[in-house]
């Protein structure tokens, strides 16, 4: 008899008629596993999730419960579900670092109001409204508006009015709230009442944070559980380098559960490059957010959801002109012009457009990568989609060789074994190999298939026979990025 059983034994006398399962062959497309995303951010004491244990996140309701209502984790939560409800959600909450100090922020009014209207603050894009009456006098305007802050209890600020000035402190420490934008104006039509003047601090209205957590704590509870996306509000040198390497980690050929970070800085055009130019790691994108009303972490969320949602969909696609929903643009005069962005695009910044309508989506995602170990230019992991396609490249090649060969014994090729036998050679995993990359040249992974057969490279290893050494060469589908055209007209 030659055909390998694995619960049959060859030694049963007792009559029946016995059948095993053996699911080898039973798929035949390619294995893809749920897209899962994990969300770094500081809670509340008021949440009930436990700090440093990783919590599924059901829904932006859901969110409020586990962080607690005005916290950082939940209004990222929020901004994710909103973009993106369907990929599976983990977040990390980590408390605020002992150490740290809040920013603060100072609204200043001034005058007597001459007509009754409306003062507007936005707070990170959100805005309050304090109703103005006719002869209020400053002091009177500040409170109420202390008050409506007070009344908006998901405002990642609390507020109290001294005089005429309203100091706003940040519900979280560290540096990272610092981005925390105020203005009194946005939207088109939106003005001052008739005899206020207000000052807000500068340049974003918010200072004085120091100490973000340290995220090395969050990455601790992680364990070996693959997270293919991951995106974090923090973005000072420390906690960057930390990520980086714990992913870089993740990548390699013994751990094999990589992910890909998302994060945004907000800045001026100098301070982005400046953050980018500094920054060298194929793992993570940072998508510069200029000066938006909307935080940089809730770009971070919104950014990873639509790159989590979409890769996911198709890991080669592009993601430029995606839409980035709930991000406000920068106000006009503060937008960088297509030269300015190309530069970020040599930084290590990702960049965005802003359509007539104020619709804000992707124009380019690149990571950090720049240089290769000798710090010459090296484009071969610039672009995000070039990460997300070696990734299901490994994860659909794990699956067809454990699937199809689980329990196969090695010979070489040109062995007489008997049909039916669990034997696997060079020659049959070769050809194993050439029908997966059929499969995801099928669907628009890799072009190039003849060069493909005819690098590949399947054999025996000399020292030790119970292995078997494959170069893959793949030659990934780039993406469209560039049409040029040369008009010759003629007259």
């Amino acid at each position: 008899m030659t055909i390998s059983f694995s619960q049959i034994p060859v030694t049963i006398r007792t009559p029946g008629q016995y059948a095993e399962f053996d699911n080898s062959l039973a798929n035949k497309g390619l294995v893809r596993d749920i897209t899962r995303v994990l969300l770094l951010g500081q809670r509340l004491s008021t949440g009930s999730a436990e700090p440093l244990v990783p919590v599924r996140v059901l829904s932006g309701d859901h969110a409020v419960a586990l962080f607690g209502r005005g916290s950082m984790l939940a209004a990222m939560a929020y901004a994710f579900k909103e973009a993106n409800e369907d990929s599976d959600l983990w977040a990390v909450p980590v408390a605020d670092n002992a150490a740290g100090q809040a920013a603060t922020g100072t609204v200043t009014i001034a005058g007597t109001a001459t007509a009754a209207g409306t003062l507007l603050l936005y707070v990170g894009g959100v805005k309050v409204q304090a109703a103005v009456a006719v002869g209020a006098l400053a002091s009177a305007v500040a409170a109420d508006l202390a008050d409506a802050v007070g009344e908006m209890p998901d405002l990642p600020v609390t507020a109290s009015a001294t005089g005429a000035v309203v100091t706003l402190t940040a519900r979280h420490k560290g540096e990272t709230m610092n981005a925390l934008d105020l203005r009194t104006t946005y939207w088109q039509g939106d003005a001052v009442p008739a005899g206020l003047t207000v000052t807000i601090a500068a340049p974003s209205g918010m200072s004085g944070g120091t100490g973000n957590p340290d995220v090395t704590t969050a990455l601790a509870a992680l364990g070996d559980v693959q997270y293919h996306h991951v995106i974090t509000p923090w973005t000072d040198t420390a906690n960057l380098a930390a990520l980086e390497e714990e992913l870089e980690d993740r990548w390699s050929a013994t751990r094999q559960i990589e992910g890909q970070a998302w994060a945004s800085v907000s800045g001026t055009h100098a301070a982005l490059a400046t953050i980018g130019s500094a920054r060298n790691s194929e793992v993570i994108s940072i998508m510069g957010a200029q000066r938006s009303p909307t935080p940089p972490w809730l770009w971070a969320a919104v950014y990873g959801a639509v790159a989590a949602y979409q890769l996911g969909i198709d890991p080669a696609r592009p993601l430029q002109t995606l839409e980035l929903p709930g991000i406000l643009a920068p106000a006009e005069p503060d937008r960088f012009t297509r030269a300015e962005r190309n530069l970020l695009l040599y930084d290590g910044v990702s960049t965005f457009m802003v359509a007539v309508d104020g619709t804000v989506s992707i124009e380019r995602a690149i990571t950090t990568y720049q240089v290769n170990a000798y710090n010459l230019p090296d484009p071969s992991y610039l672009d995000v989609e070039t990460l997300a396609t070696l990734s299901v490249l490994r994860s659909t090649l794990r699956a067809r060789i454990s699937q199809k060969f689980p329990r196969h014994k090695l010979a070489d090729d040109g062995t007489r074994f008997g049909a039916g036998q669990a034997i696997v050679t060079p020659s049959i995993i070769r050809a194993e190999l050439i029908a997966l990359a059929r499969a995801w040249e099928e669907r628009g992974w890799v072009e190039n298939l003849t060069a493909f057969k005819d690098q590949l490279v399947v054999e025996r290893n000399a020292d030790d026979p119970t292995r078997v050494d494959v170069v893959l060469p793949p030659d990934l589908v780039n993406q469209l990025r560039v049409f040029a055209a040369l008009v010759q007209f003629r007259v």
